[in-house]
């Protein structure tokens, strides 16, 4: 029975897809800064909040949106677990 994917693997993989990188999500850093690295704008920085709704089953409020929160794959993984009731 194979591994299940951490939750950083799943948001690299849905990263890659939505915004149409041409990277392996292996290639992304936890650390990384997605701003900077793959130019995400609000527009993109939308593209993946949809996708944590639509991999993750979670929903953000208004009020959840901090460019904190979206910086790194480290940090958008905190927060998953945070919604998740992981934390």
């Amino acid at each position: 029975m194979p591994e299940e994917k951490s939750i950083e693997q799943r948001l690299k993989e849905m990263i890659v897809e939505r915004l149409m990188l041409k990277v392996d999500p292996e290639d992304i850093g936890d650390e990384e800064r997605l701003m900077q690295a793959y130019e995400v704008d609000s527009i993109r920085l939308f593209e993946i909040v949809i996708g944590i709704e639509e991999v993750f089953g979670l929903s953000f409020e208004e009020d959840e949106f901090s460019i904190e929160i979206f910086e790194t794959v480290s940090a958008i993984a905190r927060k998953v677990r945070e919604k998740q009731g992981q934390v």
